[in-house]
């Protein structure tokens, strides 16, 4: 176990040397997604706790965790209550999770269709990379149940899967409202995409300044 500092928050996070550690997509999530106090908010795939944390910064009336494996929710609680913030946490599948309705709902999922190939060996890390578990219209058919009528469901993804994910959200009846891209370079290719859905069908939708990953530090919208 180490300690490693959440950026863009006054917290340290223990994550496990074997499981999927929060890397920058983690971190422009927590900064993308826009949290308020009277939120109900859903982490679905809470791993160690890191987007809880950053959802934490914004004071929510109630934070909410799911994971496929306990050793996963163990440590998000153990991080959540080093600075005493409130939250519960489930163990399962989000497509087997009935108990409430969210205003946010939060998703850094696997970006890998599930083919079968260079899957890891590691079970925490294969359930983070590849889709066996949770398949895009899975996520987004889970999230349209569990989510309140005026709730926005974030999430990040790959900028290849763009296609993928607003199909999947069409038949859930989601529609986008809000989108960042980030790129890794002001002259590369866009990585990264950031998506805040809706269920409303009247919203526009709206489209933030780019993220250059080599400028991380002073192009983030501090918190």
């Amino acid at each position: 176990m180490k300690l490693d500092y959440l950026p863009g928050t006054p917290y340290e996070i223990e994550q496990a040397e074997d499981m999927f550690h929060f890397n920058s997509d983690t971190e422009l999530l927590g900064r993308f997604m826009q949290i308020r106090h009277d939120d109900t908010v859903l982490d679905i795939g809470c791993n160690q706790g890191a987007l809880m944390m950053y959802a934490a910064l914004h004071h929510p009336l109630s934070i909410t965790g799911i994971d496929l494996f306990d050793k996963a929710t163990d440590l998000a609680k153990k991080n959540m209550e080093r600075y005493n913030l409130p939250c519960r946490l489930e163990v399962g599948k989000i497509q087997d999770f009935n108990d409430g309705r969210f205003s946010a709902i939060l998703c850094n999922p696997p970006y890998f269709r599930n083919c079968g190939k260079n899957v890891s060996g590691n079970a925490f890390i294969a359930a983070a990379r590849h889709e066996s578990y949770l398949p895009l219209d899975e996520l987004f058919a889970s999230a349209a149940r569990l989510i309140k009528d005026q709730g926005r469901f974030y999430l990040v993804h790959r900028v290849s899967r763009l296609y993928d994910l607003f199909v999947a959200a069409e038949k859930s009846g989601f529609y986008p409202i809000r989108m960042q891209t980030a790129y890794r370079s002001i002259s590369g290719k866009a990585v990264s995409v950031l998506v805040c859905f809706s269920r409303k069908t009247c919203g526009e939708l709206t489209m933030d300044p780019p993220i250059f990953l080599d400028h991380q530090s002073k192009e983030l919208i501090k918190l």
